[in-house]
């Protein structure tokens, strides 16, 4: 875990309401100057404290208009099929989010579609096709209520 000090916090903070921000304003934010700020943040980003800069999109807005959380079990928990199940999420685009988790199923996705006929054609694809699933339960979501990636930060 890299340390952090009141400074990256204020920054992290910041860039996680608004990734956009110039180095001036970040500056003004957290009362270090445009250049201390911009080595601060290469800082964080080589270390893996910020894993990435994104803009959240509307599935909506984009055509996707559902989306669902799909709990996956699959039939045997080996490291070969778990690894190959990892990448075979990272791959593809329909899944949003995906985790590997405890409990009663091994592995929760969020998945969005255009419409119901689009995603049958996704489980057809990546579930049905696929000998390594036990099966999966789907949850249409009815509505976004918050659309976030930010984490709380503290000293």
């Amino acid at each position: 875990m890299t340390q952090l000090d009141r400074m990256d916090i204020a920054l992290l903070k910041a860039v996680q309401k608004n990734n956009r921000l110039t180095s001036e304003e970040l500056a003004e934010v957290v009362h270090l100057s445009p250049t201390a700020c911009q080595r601060r943040l290469k800082r964080l980003r080589s270390a893996g404290v910020i894993e990435a800069d994104v803009s959240i999109i509307s599935p909506k807005g984009v055509g996707r208009h559902i989306t669902m959380i799909v709990m996956v079990s699959l039939e045997r928990e080996r490291a070969d099929i778990v690894d190959r199940f990892k990448t075979a999420i990272r791959n593809t685009r329909e899944v949003m989010m995906g985790y590997y988790v405890t409990g009663e199923a091994d592995f929760i996705l969020v998945v969005t579609a255009k419409d119901m006929e689009d995603y049958e054609q996704f489980t057809r694809r990546f579930f049905y096709e696929n000998a390594d699933i036990k099966g999966f339960k789907t949850t249409v979501v009815m509505d976004r209520i918050k659309a976030s990636f930010a984490i709380p930060v503290d000293a």
